[in-house]
């Protein structure tokens, strides 16, 4: 692990104590947030592939998983995949196509060269779609909205991303801020691996929003 994404994963387990928080967040959501040490009714999809960006995907994990949450990992099929900017591998426990929707509170997409590539399979796209429309948290860092604008779910909404891919998302009718965070209904993006603490943050805040645990099983 490089001393970059070893540094940002403590500062990021230690949040919300260590992070500041917004001031636009309510008391009685930040005396709810500061609790978030508890997140074990949670299960969380992380939906990536082969060149996934190591710290928006791994932080992001590790942040729910001290927490209690159960993360499951998706993509095109399952089988073990590499970071494009550094040699850790995740292993996709279930391919997305087999996945209920249904079954998870929150979907994350990291960033990386995968998006771009995952969002060729008909199932991730369609996952990541029937996701959405559940209303449940979707938060996606640097490349990953780019699974959302294959799948015809950002028209109207205002959101940020990496740089390399704003033409994207106003070609989808997405509406464009730079910010390290922007959180529009349930869909919170970030631009870069500098905003994780942020994108934590905001991930942390809509799942104290929404508590409501799922019972549905993983596979249909």
């Amino acid at each position: 692990m490089t001393r970059w994404l070893a540094l940002t994963t403590v500062a990021v387990l230690m949040a919300p104590a260590c992070t500041p928080v917004p001031d636009t967040v309510p008391p009685d959501l930040l005396g709810r947030l500061e609790s978030t040490h508890d997140l074990s009714h949670v299960r969380a999809a992380v939906l990536t592939g082969e060149g996934f960006h190591d710290a928006e995907a791994m932080i992001p994990m590790a942040f729910l998983r001290q927490r209690g949450a159960e993360v499951t990992i998706l993509g095109p099929e399952p089988g073990e995949v590499t970071a494009y900017n550094s040699d850790h591998t995740l292993t996709i426990e279930l391919a997305a196509a087999d996945a209920d929707p249904a079954a998870f509170d929150v979907l994350i997409l990291p960033g990386g060269h995968a998006p771009d590539a995952i969002r060729q399979d008909e199932g991730v796209v369609a996952f990541a779609r029937d996701f959405f429309h559940l209303d449940r948290p979707v938060a996606a860092i640097c490349h990953g909205a780019q699974v959302l604008i294959t799948a015809g779910v950002i028209e109207g909404r205002t959101m940020t991303c990496v740089a390399a891919i704003e033409e994207e998302v106003v070609e989808a009718r997405g509406i464009y801020v730079d910010r390290p965070v922007v959180v529009d209904g349930n869909l919170i993006t970030s631009r870069l691996p500098g905003d994780i603490p942020d994108f934590a943050i905001a991930i942390a805040m809509a799942l104290v929003e929404h508590r409501a645990p799922v019972t549905s099983p993983v596979m249909e």
